[in-house]
């Protein structure tokens, strides 16, 4: 059968309309090199317990086996700045969310995407959104398609925007012209690479996220200490290496509108309905407001000043052992008389191990007499 060049032609227009940065249509074959890069970052951790595509590479790069039906795929990218803004500079007492997560930037993909499969279903054919789902390797199909290329961060990079994209795909039954993958990539340019506040971008084109912030701000169970400073404002994501990518610069310098600065004091003080409310569109483990709470804590004690000791001190006895540990290393943190006055009570009265080893290692670290309390 001969692929359908008219409809192809509409899709592209229907696409553009709805204000997409990049469209390519790619065939809807395996990616075997990417499943097996996945398995092999699985195997030596580097995954960093992450599931979404980890938790099921052979279904994320076939996606003829969750649709056996699936011919082509169809490609969208979408651009979340300049409208996603820039947080600004530091403030004490607030933290930052990563532009992409400043809003649900995925809202104008899928109602763009949602477009092109009602085209698609209006001339005959079968047709499924995928935006942000694990049955298929987005970036792959990105790359396939031609919508980008491969950097050097992991991120799929598109000429204009950048690695400022959100990507999503169309499934269908249709058989369309395919485009062709970009002769292009990132040459000796490395700015990305150090960057990275950690030292996640280890290997060009690797991502260790076991070191990456913004997976850690994702993952559940303890910050790991090596980390917390690093973690610095951040509540949630983190674009140090998309801030330093040159391709991304003219959307990232017309970025101007100050958004995504969050105060952490009202962050802590809301309850679990308000927080995940406010915070849906955020993949927050298993929908557990507690972990919010948590890096807004590593927040607290890396950017709170004097205001927030009271509050740190308040977590000290939460119910919750995870925000107990937090809490006494947020004190220590912050440093001065009444925060180490309120980690010493704290550790007096504390049972829990986890809670109390932080509590423990916040003490040691602390300064001691005649210092000015910061660290």
């Amino acid at each position: 059968m001969e692929p359908h060049h008219g409809l192809a032609a509409r899709l592209r227009a229907i696409a553009t309309e709805a204000g997409l940065a990049g469209f390519g249509i790619c065939a809807a074959d395996p990616f075997p090199e990417v499943r097996e890069e996945i398995e092999r970052r699985v195997a030596e951790g580097s995954h960093g317990g992450l599931g979404f595509t980890y938790a099921g590479p052979d279904a994320a790069t076939d996606v003829g086996s969750s649709f056996p039906w699936a011919v082509s795929l169809v490609v969208g990218a979408a651009a979340y700045l300049p409208p996603a803004g820039s947080p600004g500079p530091p403030m004490p007492g607030t933290g930052r969310i990563a532009r992409f997560a400043t809003e649900d930037h995925y809202r104008p993909l899928r109602e763009a995407l949602s477009r092109v499969a009602a085209a698609l279903a209006g001339a005959g054919f079968r047709a499924e959104v995928l935006v942000d789902d694990g049955r298929l390797v987005d970036r792959a199909a990105a790359v396939r398609a031609g919508v980008g290329w491969w950097g050097r961060s992991t991120m799929v990079l598109a000429p204009g925007a950048g690695p400022w994209l959100l990507l999503g795909s169309v499934v269908t039954d249709a058989r369309l012209p395919t485009g062709r993958p970009m002769v292009r990539d990132c040459g000796t340019c490395t700015a990305c690479v150090p960057a990275c506040p950690t030292g996640a971008l280890d290997v060009p084109g690797r991502l260790d996220a076991r070191r990456c912030l913004s997976a850690i701000a994702q993952s559940p169970g303890v910050i790991p200490a090596e980390f917390r400073a690093a973690m610095g404002d951040r509540v949630y994501g983190c674009d140090d290496c998309l801030e330093a990518c040159p391709p991304g610069r003219r959307l990232l310098e017309a970025a101007a509108v100050e958004r995504g600065r969050v105060d952490l004091v009202e962050i802590l003080a809301a309850d679990d309905r308000t927080l995940l409310r406010r915070f849906s569109h955020f993949y927050v483990p298993r929908r557990r407001a507690r972990y919010l709470r948590r890096n807004a804590l590593v927040a607290l004690g890396n950017a709170g000043g004097p205001a927030a000791v009271p509050v740190a001190a308040g977590f000290a006895g939460h119910p919750d052992p995870l925000l107990r540990a937090h809490a006494v290393w947020a004190l220590g943190a912050l440093g001065g008389p009444a925060a180490l006055a309120a980690l010493a009570a704290a550790a007096a009265r504390e049972r829990d191990p986890l809670a109390a080893a932080e509590a423990a290692a916040a003490l040691e670290a602390a300064p001691g007499p005649g210092s000015n309390g910061s660290r």
